[in-house]
């Protein structure tokens, strides 16, 4: 088998209902390590962001809301990080995120296809969680229930979206 042109992009944005080193906070910020290195471990994947702490809490994705926190990551396909969010020792954590997150008001996750070895930034994100939300679901920019297939075309030929920001709508990453 080939290895493909294309991988997985997914960002996550949350907003924590209190600081990361409230009481409240303190079984999600002491998983963190565990359920990063299952990640790493996990068939398919590629790279995530982290901070000199090896996690994200650290990244400032707006100076106004000290509670918003990035995840993002990249696998080799849709169902690699699928099986890992769903069907591993991550999903009972996703199962009590009500616990330690606020409900977002906008749209909060999107997944993308980026040409293999391309390592997705902050505003890149942006962007697609923009797109998402002003599209809906596209090649562009999708979810998991409303996927869409690898591009067909080569990596190095595809155009990225807009760097324009919308005219409207929330700015999840600052």
């Amino acid at each position: 088998m080939t290895p493909s042109t294309w991988h997985l992009a997914q960002v996550n944005i949350g907003r924590l209902r209190a600081p990361i080193d409230h009481p409240d906070i303190a079984e999600f910020k002491a998983a963190l390590d565990t359920i990063n290195a299952l990640a790493e471990s996990s068939p398919g994947f590629v790279w995530r962001l982290q901070d000199d702490a090896g996690n994200a809490t650290g990244i400032e994705v707006d100076p106004e809301d000290e509670l918003l926190i990035p995840n993002m990551s990249v696998w080799e396909s849709v169902e690699a990080l699928s099986e890992f969010v769903y069907r591993s020792d991550h999903t009972p954590f996703l199962r009590r995120r009500r616990e330690w997150f606020q409900r977002f008001g906008s749209t909060f996750m999107a997944l993308w296809w980026v040409p293999a070895g391309h390592l997705p930034t902050l505003d890149e994100a942006q962007q697609r969680l923009d797109l998402l939300e002003r599209n809906g679901p596209t090649a562009e920019a999708f979810t998991f229930r409303h996927r869409f297939p690898q591009p067909s075309s080569p990596a190095s030929t595809v155009a990225h979206p807009s760097t324009e920001r919308p005219e409207s709508g929330p700015s999840v990453l600052g």
